[in-house]
């Protein structure tokens, strides 16, 4: 074993489980507060919440921070307490309990990096310094490592020396006490169960304090106000969604407010409407979704045939196998068109009219909302974006 593993060890476990927390802390705002901008949301391309805010951030409910976390903590205990000299073979045994740990944990990273830099197409600063932080312990460990034929058979052996020793068995108690709370009393978004187009609307099981409500509301009021070259209809409450389907924040927001806008579906003071935002650039500006401007033109085909609502469905919860010509079969399936090819010029000429008065309001990412002119980009927690419904109404029938 080289003298400088177990430092350099210590130094990116600590650095990953910094991230970690970090990443929590993040993460815990961005549910306590829709109006939370991070420290490190740098730009549209380079943001902790929008990779936070997506679906590849959480299991179940639970935060993958929280599993960093754990990880982080459990490599530093294991070099800290286990890597010492006096005992060269509990060191070699350590460091190969840390090269197992490491393997699960680059195999979830590059997991998550792929999603974050190929699926979402922004780079997290804080998930970056935790891939840094894992690879780093994968080169190391791996390199002190006892052989893993070996583990196996001294694991129990192990186990036996930790719960016989008085200062190991308070550390590894503390340890699985504190990651089982942190797993079982992190806070969750709630979940809102919606299925097929026409869905009713369900009343969320989530509430507002009202002093946070008070505060949401005078933001509300705070923020500034476009206008945008687009018919309300005579509606009180104008939504406006810039919307990519290929874009799985799209599909996050569209699942969680479809209840909500089934709510106000026959109400002429509310008015929603979808514009397109492909990031492609075959019809907008660049982006990575090599499918968006056929899944928006297919959408724009079927709601000519009364199908609309069902290709956007279709589209959303197929989204990972979206191609150009999967897309095509799609629409074929779901609405009857048989010449997408034959209209697909004329239809893309009005997606990218979409695009263009997108980038005129300064649109960079998707999804981006405008309510009555108030750009919300990424969208709020079911909650809250009911709440601005309402806040918008009264305000009207006030006036």
């Amino acid at each position: 074993m080289t003298k400088h593993a177990r430092p350099l060890i210590v130094a990116l476990a600590l650095l990953a489980l910094a991230a970690s927390v970090a990443a929590l802390y993040v993460h815990y705002q961005i549910l306590r507060d829709p109006t939370y901008t991070s420290f490190c949301d740098i730009s549209e391309t380079v943001s902790c919440e929008k990779v936070l805010e997506s679906t590849y951030a959480t299991v179940r409910g639970v935060p993958v921070a929280v599993g960093g976390v754990i990880w982080s903590a459990l490599v530093l205990l294991l070099a800290l307490r286990g890597m010492r000299r006096k005992d060269p073979d509990a060191c070699a045994a350590s460091a190969g309990y840390i090269f197992v740990l490491a393997t699960i944990g680059l195999s979830a990273v590059l997991y998550l990096g792929y999603a974050s830099f190929f699926i979402i197409g922004t780079l997290c600063p804080l998930c970056l310094t935790m891939y840094v932080g894992v690879i780093g312990i994968f080169l190391v460990s791996g390199g002190i490592a006892m052989s893993l034929s070996a583990l196996p058979a001294r694991f129990g052996r192990d186990l036996k020396s930790v719960a016989t020793t008085p200062a190991a068995a308070v550390l590894a108690l503390v340890f699985v006490v504190g990651s089982a709370s942190l797993v079982a009393f992190f806070p969750r978004a709630a979940e809102q169960t919606v299925t097929g187009p026409g869905t009713s609307y369900t009343p969320l099981t989530e509430t507002i304090d009202p002093d946070q409500l008070a505060e949401f509301n005078k933001w509300i009021d705070a923020q500034p106000r476009v206008t945008l070259p687009l018919s309300a209809n005579g509606a009180q409450v104008f939504i406006v969604k810039f919307n990519d389907y290929q874009c799985p924040s799209c599909r996050q927001t569209y699942m969680e407010y479809k209840g909500i806008l089934a709510k106000y579906r026959n109400d002429s003071k509310v008015r929603f409407v979808t514009m397109d935002f492909p990031l492609s650039p075959q019809c907008n500006t660049g982006g990575p979704h090599s499918a968006a401007c056929e899944a928006a033109a297919a959408v724009r085909m079927a709601k000519a045939k009364g199908k609309g609502e069902a290709m956007e469905e279709y589209l959303f919860q197929n989204q990972e196998k979206m191609t150009p010509a999967w897309v095509k079969d799609a629409v074929r399936q779901v609405a009857q068109v048989t010449d997408f090819d034959a209209q697909y010029p004329k239809v893309l000429e009005q997606v990218k009219a979409d695009a263009a008065l997108g980038r005129q309001l300064n649109v960079q990412a998707t999804p981006t909302f405008f309510v009555n002119g108030i750009k919300i980009n990424g969208g709020f927690r079911p909650v809250f974006f009911e709440a601005v419904i309402e806040h918008e109404l009264k305000k009207a029938n006030a006036s």
